[in-house]
C-alpha cells in the first residue's frame, strides 16, 4: 500500500489531538450529553469514552440507524445497496458504555443546564455537544416526496434512485446546487457525473442540467470542469448563478432567475442553515442567524457557556463534511474532557479532511486539506500546501474510495 494511501486512510482520525492518560481524567459524577449521532456526534460520544471511561455520556439521536451522505450517490445510481451505508448504535453501547437514548431534543436551557425531549422528560448535563446537522430553508412549492434532494440519506436517497431508473432514454436530469456553504462542498459536482455516468450507460441520449447558486464550482474545480467538459461533454450542462425561485413539484418544473426548467427526474437541493432548535436556543450567531459561532479550540458555543456544537451546523468556515466532523468531534471531546478536569483546551489543533468522489462506475478523484488555528486570528485556516485534488480520476482511487469510507464509518460507529 502507497504512503499517500495510508495518510489518506487515517486522514482525521487522529491528527491535531495529543492525548496523554495522566490528564485525561473526567471530573467526578459529570454527565456530557451529545446530541445527534451522525459523524460529529457519535465521534464526540466514542472519543468521550474511549479517553475518559468513568465520565458519563448520553447520546440522543432520534433515529435507531444512520444513513450516511458518504458514497450515497452510488446508492442513488444503484451501485450500492442503502445497508451498505447504514449503521445503528449497538457498538457504541456495547464496546463503550455510551448511553443511547432514541428520542428528539424538543428545547434547551441553557440557564438549567437542561434539555426537554419530545418524548417526555428532560436530561441535564454539565456539558453539552450540540451535532445536529443542517436544516433547509423553505422553496416555493417544494414537496420533497415528489422533488427529492436526497441531500439527508434514507429514504430520499431511495426515492431519487427510483425515478432515476424511471427516466426514459432521452430524458432530462435537472440537478440545483444551493449557495455555499452547504453540506459535502463537491458532492452535488459528485452526483452530477454519477448520474452522466448512469445515464449514459443505461439511459442513452439523456442530458443532465447543472443549475449552481454559485458563481463557479465550490470544490475540486480543476476535477469537476475537466469532466463536465471532457468525459461528460454534451451530457452535462453546467450553469452558474442560477438562483432557484420556485417549484411546481407535480409538473417537476423548476423556476429560476434565467427562466423555468422542465425535468423526468428534478433533484433540489435547498439552502442550508443551522437547526431551528439552535436559533431557539440563542446559538445560531454567526452568518447572520444561520450558523452556531463557536471557538475552534474547543468548540465551545461563543455565545452560551458549556455549549459546544460541531459538525454542520457550526460556523467557523470549515468545509460542512463527514470526515472534518469526525475530526472536530476528537477536538471537541479532548477539549471538554480538560475542561472538567479544570484544564485548557490544546493550544494548536489541527482538523483535516479526504474526500473521495466517484467520476465513473469504475474511477474516483480525492480531495485533501488540513487546516490549523490561527491565533492572530482565532480562526481555522486552510494549511495552503496540504490542500490538493488529484491529478485525475483513476481506478486505484476508486478502491481507495471504499477503504477511505469503510476507515471513517468504523472509527465513527465503533465497529468491530
Amino acid at each position: 500500500m502507497s504512503t499517500r494511501r495510508n495518510f489518506l486512510k487515517t486522514l482525521g482520525l487522529g491528527l491535531g489531538v495529543a492525548t496523554f492518560p495522566g490528564i485525561l481524567r473526567a471530573a467526578a459524577n459529570a454527565h456530557v450529553v451529545v446530541v445527534g449521532g451522525g459523524f460529529g456526534g457519535a465521534t464526540a460520544a466514542k472519543y468521550l469514552k474511549h479517553w475518559a471511561p468513568q465520565l458519563e455520556v448520553t447520546l440522543i439521536e432520534p433515529n435507531p440507524q444512520y444513513h450516511s451522505c458518504v458514497l450515497s450517490n452510488l446508492v442513488v445510481v444503484n451501485e450500492l445497496g442503502l445497508d451498505r451505508i447504514t449503521f445503528d448504535y449497538a457498538d457504541l453501547r456495547s464496546r463503550f458504555g455510551v448511553r443511547v437514548r432514541h428520542d428528539r431534543v424538543a428545547g434547551i436551557d441553557t440557564t438549567a443546564q437542561t434539555l426537554s425531549l419530545a418524548g417526555g422528560g428532560s436530561v441535564a448535563y454539565d456539558r453539552l455537544i450540540l451535532a445536529p446537522g443542517v436544516e433547509f430553508d423553505a422553496v416555493p412549492g417544494l414537496d420533497i416526496n415528489r422533488v427529492p434532494h436526497a441531500w439527508k440519506a434514507g429514504d430520499q436517497t431511495l426515492l431519487l434512485q427510483q425515478q432515476l431508473q424511471a427516466m426514459p432514454a432521452g430524458g432530462d436530469f435537472v440537478l440545483s446546487i444551493p449557495p455555499a456553504p452547504y453540506r459535502c462542498p463537491p458532492g452535488p459536482y459528485e452526483r452530477a457525473c454519477a448520474v452522466a455516468d448512469f445515464l449514459q450507460r443505461h439511459k442513452p441520449g439523456s442530458r443532465v442540467t447543472v443549475l449552481d447558486a454559485n458563481p463557479n464550482i465550490t470544490a475540486a474545480r480543476r476535477t469537476f470542469e475537466t469532466a463536465f467538459n471532457g468525459l461528460y461533454a454534451g451530457i452535462i450542462d453546467y450553469r452558474t448563478n442560477v438562483q432557484v425561485q420556485g417549484v411546481d413539484s407535480a409538473a417537476r418544473v423548476l423556476t429560476t432567475n434565467v427562466g423555468e426548467f422542465q425535468a423526468d427526474t428534478l433533484n433540489v437541493i435547498p439552502p442550508h442553515r443551522a437547526p431551528q432548535l439552535l436559533r431557539d436556543a440563542g446559538l445560531a450567531n454567526s452568518g447572520g442567524d444561520k450558523w452556531a459561532g463557536v471557538d475552534p479550540l474547543s468548540y465551545a458555543s461563543t455565545a452560551v457557556p458549556n455549549v459546544h456544537i460541531i459538525g454542520d451546523a457550526q460556523g467557523t468556515g470549515q468545509p460542512k463534511a463527514g470526515h472534518i466532523a469526525n475530526s472536530e468531534a476528537k477536538i471537541c471531546a479532548d477539549a471538554v474532557i480538560r475542561l472538567l478536569n479544570g484544564g485548557q483546551p490544546l493550544a494548536s489543533p489541527k482538523t483535516n479532511s479526504a474526500c473521495y468522489t466517484p467520476i465513473t462506475a469504475d474511477t474516483a478523484s480525492f480531495l485533501t486539506g488540513v487546516f490549523r488555528y490561527d491565533p492572530a486570528s482565532g480562526a481555522m485556516q486552510p494549511v495552503p500546501e496540504s490542500m490538493g485534488e488529484a491529478a485525475h480520476p483513476s481506478r486505484e482511487y476508486y478502491d481507495e474510495m471504499f477503504d477511505w469510507a469503510g476507515n471513517l464509518f468504523q472509527d465513527t460507529f465503533a465497529q468491530r
